[in-house]
């Protein structure tokens, strides 16, 4: 379970660092003519995917909860 969450960590800093890439280097790139071509939405699926990828790991480790695959640990909730 251990390389499960780290690998949806993984996911979600590479969706990241992808919207990064895509932002800083612009999605707007002058045609033959002068004219600037339509904007790519690379960016916006990036994050997309990046929203995605933290629902998926929240679901995953909710469910390993619930079918017993982890343990909570640390203090407990008793008085």
């Amino acid at each position: 379970m251990k390389y499960v969450v780290i690998l949806g960590f993984v996911a979600i800093i590479g969706s990241l660092a992808a919207a990064l890439v895509f932002m800083m280097r612009g999605d707007r790139a002058p045609d033959a003519d002068g004219t600037e071509a339509p904007r790519n939405n690379h960016m916006a699926r990036a994050l997309a995917f990046r929203i995605g990828f933290s629902i998926l790991l929240f679901a995953i480790v909710l469910l390993s909860y619930f079918m017993g695959w982890i343990q909570p640990t640390g203090l407990p909730v008793t008085r």
